[in-house]
């Protein structure tokens, strides 16, 4: 069995194949190091696996989102306590009956390559991530949105009757089939940001797996990853709409697989905080002034490698 790690967005999951997946949800907590000050404007922070991919409509698991989130912007942001905000949208609205949002995005947005950024990003990116031949495992988060499930499920070809338009270039009208109370807050998560048709279109397969073959429309851009290898980085985005808001240099990645290594870079000063993992860190650590608990809310799950050979897990009932 393969054990994974998805990102929460605070809707929860109906679970129908329960022979095939075993889910265990809640909140769980996190022990670190961290550095109260430094003498460098840049950060320097560790991946405990290897970077995935920078495809929006492909990423699954949290490392991925934790660079994607710094790269890039939604429609909506969020506050430091988890709260909605205006990202790249400055105002939005909703009908009455909770069933049409209108967002209203900021003027002269662009992608870190130059690229104007538009309502009709949104739009490609939305019905990518629908598509089935997109094969994106979260387009079930979609669901809720006119025409999501039946586009994604293969009964709807028309990928124009997905519930999202853009009136114009700064002006987008998302349609639902009933309320959903988390609709805001799904709008700060990246699977529901926009990408660049103009770049993406001739990369096919290969959007998101380098940070070259990815744009990008956050206060960051990511450079230095060629897919495979152990150090990357993130820059200031100087197309970003709030760029001056951007006070520090970037932050140096670097994957860290041990969790003993990963320790030793910290004491060294080559790593600015670091997750304790074992029971002998923490006894160790724990009165320490740069020891801090997080909470963390988080959705694991068991899946079976299902190769359709097993009737047990072929039968739905």
């Amino acid at each position: 069995m393969a054990r994974k790690k998805k990102m929460s967005t605070g809707k929860k999951v109906g679970i129908t194949a329960l022979a095939a997946v075993i889910v265990i949800g809640g909140v769980a907590g996190y022990a670190t190091l961290g550095k109260k000050s430094t003498t460098s404007n840049v950060l320097n922070e560790y991946l405990p696996v290897d970077m995935t991919t920078q495809d929006l409509s492909q990423m699954t698991d949290s490392y991925a989102f934790e660079v994607a989130a710094n790269v890039q912007q939604g429609l909506l942001s969020r506050t430091s306590s988890g709260a909605p905000k205006a990202g790249l949208a400055k105002s939005w609205s909703h009908s009455k009956d909770g069933l049409t949002w209108t967002f209203h995005l900021r003027k002269g947005l662009k992608w870190s390559n130059g690229d104007p950024l538009t309502a009709s990003d949104f739009v490609y990116a939305w019905q990518r991530t629908v598509n089935p031949k997109t094969a994106s495992q979260y387009a079930y988060i979609y669901s809720g949105i006119k025409n999501a499930d039946a586009i994604n499920s293969g009964k709807n070809k028309d990928l124009s009757s997905l519930g999202i338009k853009a009136k114009n270039k700064t002006t987008l009208v998302v349609t639902l089939e009933h309320p959903m109370p988390q609709f805001q807050n799904l709008m700060a998560f990246p699977v529901f940001f926009a990408q660049d048709k103009k770049f993406e279109s001739s990369l096919g397969s290969k959007v998101g797996t380098s940070s070259s073959k990815q744009v990008y429309s956050g206060p960051y851009k990511f450079v230095g990853w060629n897919g495979s290898n152990k150090k990357f980085k993130l820059v200031p985005n100087k197309n970003y709409w709030d760029a001056k808001a951007v006070k520090n240099k970037g932050v140096n990645f670097q994957v860290v697989t041990d969790t003993t290594a990963a320790l030793a870079l910290y004491n060294k000063g080559e790593l600015d905080q670091v997750t304790l993992s074992t029971p002998q860190q923490i006894k160790k650590y724990k009165n320490s002034k740069n020891f801090k608990i997080y909470n963390q809310s988080q959705t694991d799950y068991l899946e079976y490698n299902k190769t359709g050979k097993v009737k047990g897990i072929t039968n739905a009932k």
